[in-house]
């Protein structure tokens, strides 16, 4: 087992290194897929550079990291020589797998934990083997080293990787129900990205759960240092720049999507077709749509699985979110093997895995019969985009419909096993 976890560390690895080194790294960097207003590399370098020789990077419309990520990048390009930078955003997306493995561990043995015991309440009860602990934890640690959009992502050196770092450290805090380490992780993720604010529900179901007897006292004391962490947060930003001027070009520019250049989302066409008096609705409309409608819904159905709750909110973010790239879908996608048990009961797999295929290939190719042989237009791309949404929200919504029917199953004491054969659960 530590052989093939090494070999395919070192695998995944060497698949990142060979790739950057390689021409193909800038056109990768250059793809709309895979960089966007919020993560490139190239606008955090410029906005460096800026701020180095005394300009506020914030002042125009170019830079749109956090004023700690400012400082942090800044560092890292100052003594730092190229090929440790290449190093760093590898070690990075390697330790992200690794946490999630660690993420998937705890799940797993919750899961083995919870099916035990309904298996000694109800004879009826599938049985559960417990080899899936290791077993899941190879597939998360896989799903995420050789997951094509993961590696572009890594290749094209965005901000993504570092993001998504911070992502499994909140994961893996919120599994183990540690306080301090869920309120630095989300608080990061909220000043930079805003909507992983909503990491907050299930972090509270958690803590609430690990501790039964003070559990209004624990809620108490995480709400309120995750206030405080987050206040002095962007306290530290005022120091480093001096001004509230980071506000309008982080938190600002997600909210009110200035730049409108092509992307995976679906905010760049829309708001270049709506009227400019209805704009402002619209946004609204849209913002309320990834960071309100769907929280309380979700939280009172998924209370009982606070960690597909989190990855309901990963994935509504990703689809939703104003500037969306390849990385953010391919963590949540990465998670998938979390939920190996309910891939029996899910009915369109093969739908969705065409879609996604079929959408990775054609946006490239649409993007170049637009851009450069002029033989398309923006709605040839927008197609696609909107064609890769859907096939993400199919996803979702087979992985929840499934949940539904699981629990239905244990519920009522329903075995898949007929005549020693697999049988399929179907609600009509």
């Amino acid at each position: 087992m530590r052989k093939q976890w090494l070999s395919n560390f070192l695998l995944a690895g060497t698949i990142r290194f060979l790739l950057m080194s390689s021409g193909y790294q800038r056109i990768i960097t250059d793809r709309v897929e895979v960089s966007t207003a919020l993560n490139s590399w190239k606008r955090v370098t410029e906005g460096i550079y800026l701020y180095n020789i005394g300009i506020d990077p914030y002042a125009g419309d170019l830079f749109h990291e956090t004023p700690i990520g400012l400082y942090v990048f800044n560092f890292i390009q100052q003594y730092l020589p190229q090929w440790v930078l290449f190093s760093l955003f590898v070690f990075t997306d390697l330790l992200t797998a690794l946490l999630l493995a660690f993420t998937a561990k705890e799940y797993a043995t919750e899961l083995v934990s919870k099916r035990k015991e309904e298996k000694s309440s109800n004879e009826n009860t599938e049985n559960y083997d417990t080899s899936i602990v290791s077993t899941t934890m190879m597939y998360v640690s896989a799903g995420y080293l050789f997951n094509p959009y993961v590696i572009l992502n890594c290749v094209g050196h965005t901000t993504t990787v570092f993001t998504n770092l911070l992502y499994s450290i909140a994961l893996v805090a919120m599994t183990k129900s540690s306080i301090f380490w869920s309120n630095l992780s989300i608080s990061l993720l909220a000043l930079q990205g805003l909507y992983p604010i909503s990491l907050i529900v299930p972090t509270i179901i958690y803590i609430a759960r690990s501790d039964s007897t003070n559990q209004k006292r624990n809620i108490i004391i995480f709400v309120t240092t995750f206030i405080s962490t987050l206040t002095a947060l962007f306290c530290i930003c005022y120091y480093i720049m001096g001004s509230w001027s980071f506000i309008s070009n982080t938190l600002g520019f997600i909210l009110t999507v200035p730049d409108l250049r092509p992307n995976i989302g679906l905010y760049w066409y829309f708001f270049t077709e709506v009227f400019e008096n209805f704009r402002w609705l619209f946004i609204a409309s849209f913002q309320i749509n990834v960071g309100l409608l769907y929280i309380v819904p979700l939280a009172l159905r998924l209370r009982h699985d606070p960690m597909l709750l989190a990855f309901s909110y990963l994935a509504i973010a990703a689809i939703f979110k104003s500037y969306p790239c390849i990385g953010d879908v391919g963590f949540y996608v990465s998670l998938l093997p979390l939920w190996k048990h309910l891939f029996q009961y899910t009915r369109q797999g093969f739908i969705v895995g065409c879609f996604m295929l079929f959408c990775t290939v054609f946006a490239p190719t649409v993007w170049y019969q637009w851009i450069y042989a002029r033989s398309a237009n923006a709605n040839f791309y927008f197609g696609v985009t909107l064609a890769f949404a859907i096939a993400q929200i199919f996803l979702l919504t087979d992985i929840l419909f499934a949940s539904v029917k699981h629990e239905f199953a244990i519920r009522h004491g329903i075995n898949k096993d007929v005549s020693e054969s697999t049988a399929k659960l179907l609600l009509e």
